[in-house]
């Protein structure tokens, strides 16, 4: 499948639309910390940072200082302006191409991220090179094998299949990064709110935020948001929208074991 291009639309929408609880986010954050060493403080990279939604909190969390890499021109503009913090700095650069000497991160997160890199072999020796040995990487992805159940897949009913076709399996990345000395330490799934109801979460879906909108016909978008309003109108009591995420920790070996 093409990619997706952030700089044309939703760049403008993505920070709103994918906007998720201030509880949610520090709960990625102790689910973070908790598959990393416990020294303080790490350097980090935020590889494809978006509009920095997680930069700033990752500076609290591990000290910094941290790095928010972004090809998209307008999404780091915007992260720039809203999610300033004195020890992050937002970057012009790549999965393939990141602009940080080599050994230079403790730590590596991806979050919904990997699906978008044309080549990934590339990415995974760029990681490799920009971290230290014993250092870790946190892929936040959906995995073709194990395909969460998604509120808002029961209204657009094309979604799931292209997110079958756009995310890679558990055992395609780990095979990916193991060629350039990652391995597995962890597969998680993380029980996340993503909403307090789902007239809450029908609002940001109607931004289209979510890039698997680009990938569905403009009848079934419209198709799909009158299904969701319909059971938005028929909802009398608003109940939280929650789903299971997974996170893939991979580790580069120490030189030192």
């Amino acid at each position: 499948m093409d990619g997706v291009d952030y700089d044309q639309r939703l760049h403008a929408v993505y920070a709103h639309g994918r906007e998720l609880p201030s509880s949610t986010v520090a709960l990625w954050m102790t689910t973070f910390a908790s598959h990393c060493r416990s020294e303080r403080p790490l350097s980090v990279l935020d590889l494809g940072c978006g509009t920095g939604r997680f930069t700033p909190a990752l500076a609290d969390t591990f000290g910094g200082p941290v790095y928010g890499v972004e090809p998209s021109e307008r999404m780091r503009r915007i992260a720039e302006h809203t999610a300033g913090h004195s020890r992050v700095a937002y970057l012009d650069g790549s999965a393939h191409h990141i602009p940080l000497a080599d050994r230079s991160c403790d730590l590596v997160l991806m979050f919904l991220v990997l699906h978008h890199v044309a080549d990934q072999p590339q990415a995974a020796a760029e990681i490799a090179r920009v971290l230290r040995p014993g250092g870790r990487v946190l892929i936040r992805s959906t995995f073709s094998d194990r395909m969460p159940a998604l509120r808002w897949h029961d209204y657009f009913a094309r979604a799931a299949e292209v997110e079958r076709q756009l995310f890679p399996s558990v055992d395609q990345v780990v095979d990916l990064f193991a060629g350039v000395g990652l391995h597995q330490r962890a597969l998680r799934a993380v029980s996340i709110r993503l909403a307090e109801s789902l007239a809450e979460h029908a609002e940001r879906l109607h931004l289209r935020a979510i890039s698997t909108f680009e990938y569905l016909t403009e009848e079934e978008t419209i198709r799909g948001f009158v299904a969701l309003d319909e059971a938005v109108a028929q909802e009398t009591t608003p109940r939280p929208v929650e789903t299971t995420s997974d996170l893939l920790v991979l580790e580069l070996a120490d030189a030192g074991n």
